[in-house]
């Protein structure tokens, strides 16, 4: 065997046991480098004859095609090694199901208002809607407020503004929901101030609110239900029904006590502040205050064109950011709005 079969056969031999690149570039340097076997073989061509360097030279370009060859194999043989420990070492096992998402769930606040128009509705009421940004006359001259009730100060409403930041007197962010049962009226009764196409009018208005109060019972936002129940032969005693009806079924407990206590409200009169007593839980013993109510002033009837000589009702208020607090027993009404996923995913 020639010296020159012996380098290949070597180099061979040492690039098939290199188990790492760098090895492998290690052994490259021992034949193909500055110092290998093979450049020593090329550096002698030139102490040759001249009649054997051709063929000298012409088997040590062969020799060193075959290293080469074997040096490209054996890299992109160690590449497909490390290819596959990396693919083996990330895989996924497709056939394991998904991680889906965790299931969302209604707001309090908006359970209680959904259980709120249920049991309204099965006792015929239909659910009314209007604007949140309103006119000065539906928000309180329609309502019976004058012009000097404190409500219309900017202290308690939030009043917009124009392009040039100047305050717009007449135009707000509605402080109650009452503005939606004017709208109600003027939009069912004739030129004659009578009911058309109905007996009755017989709605709950719920939606949002705003005023400027912030605590841990008041929000700048905050949501309101107020009902209204208009006909020719509506009394007292029809309100007092259906709101000791409705709160019993709310709370679930026909023991709940309701009683009435005088109060005043421009829209209503007489007018009465609605407290409950709580027989059992965290509010056992005690009344509270959870709604306002009256029959509605007459005229208020006239501003909703309504012929109030005719016709009577009744109205009422109710909070459910409050009525929420007191079935949930929470016990700040910021929690609602604060977003925090730890306290809303409990009611999921």
């Amino acid at each position: 065997m020639s010296e020159l079969e012996k380098i290949v056969v070597a180099a061979l031999a040492d690039f098939n046991k290199a188990a790492e690149p760098a090895h492998l570039e290690e052994a490259k340097a021992r034949y193909l480098g500055k110092g290998g076997s093979l450049t020593e073989q090329l550096k002698g061509l030139g102490k040759l004859p001249a009649e054997e360097k051709k063929s000298a030279g012409a088997a040590i370009n062969a020799a060193k095609e075959k290293i080469e060859s074997a040096l490209v194999a054996r890299r992109e043989a160690l590449r497909d090694v490390a290819l596959q420990a990396q693919l083996a070492a990330e895989a996924l096992d497709i056939t394991l199901p998904g991680r889906g998402m965790d299931g969302g769930g209604l707001h309090p606040v908006t359970r209680t208002l959904e259980r709120i128009g249920q049991l309204f509705h099965s006792i015929g009421f239909e659910v009314a809607d209007g604007p949140e940004i309103e006119t000065d006359w539906h928000n309180f001259t329609a309502l019976n407020q004058p012009e000097n009730h404190p409500a219309r100060s900017m202290h308690d409403t939030f009043y917009l503004q124009d392009a040039k930041g100047k305050v717009m007197p007449d135009i707000l962010l509605r402080t109650h929901t009452s503005p939606i049962q004017a709208r109600y009226m003027k939009a069912h009764v004739d030129r004659y101030g009578h009911l058309k196409g109905m007996p009755e009018i017989r709605i709950i208005a719920p939606g949002r609110v705003y005023r400027v109060d912030s605590d841990a019972t008041h929000s700048p936002m905050f949501h309101q239900v107020e009902g209204l129940w208009v006909g020719e032969n509506i009394s007292f005693a029809d309100l007092k029904g259906v709101v000791i009806d409705f709160l019993r079924r709310f709370f679930e407990s026909d023991d709940l006590k309701v009683r009435f206590r005088p109060s005043f409200f421009p829209f209503t009169e007489p007018s009465a502040e609605i407290d409950v007593a709580f027989m059992s839980g965290p509010n056992e013993g005690s009344w509270l205050e959870i709604a306002g109510c009256g029959m509605v002033h007459p005229n208020v009837l006239r501003h909703g064109g309504i012929d109030a000589e005719r016709y009577q009702g009744f109205a009422f208020g109710f909070g459910p950011d409050r009525l929420t607090m007191l079935r949930y027993g929470i016990n700040d009404l910021r929690l609602f709005f604060d977003g925090d996923l730890r306290f809303l995913s409990q009611f999921n």
